[in-house]
């Protein structure tokens, strides 16, 4: 009689669920940061000259929900500068470019 050899189940790597996910993450807040080299449009000072894709501007006042911006350069077509130059509102969290003078 030949005995069957008896195989312990590995076990599993335990795993984390997305509720666990979400409670740490509600837990501990959403904290991000701008990518290298660049800075949040609210973190800047208020009179700092700033460059943002094809655009540069002044910063005039940021809020918790908007930016006001003066655009003083636009790099698009001659065109469109009509729409993109002037005074304009932005996402507080737009990364931005600072440009030191």
């Amino acid at each position: 009689m030949t005995q069957k050899q008896h195989i312990k189940p590995r076990k599993a790597a335990k795993t984390v669920t997305t509720k666990a996910l979400v409670k740490k993450a509600l837990k501990n807040g959403f904290k991000v940061k701008p990518s290298p080299g660049k800075k949040y449009l609210k973190d800047l000072e208020v009179g700092a000259l700033f460059e943002v894709h094809l655009l540069t501007g002044i910063l005039i006042e940021a809020t918790h929900s908007a930016a006001k911006v003066l655009i003083i350069d636009s790099k698009h077509h001659e065109n469109d500068n009509d729409y993109y130059l002037g005074k304009q509102s932005i996402a507080p969290e737009t990364e931005v470019k600072e440009v030191i003078l």
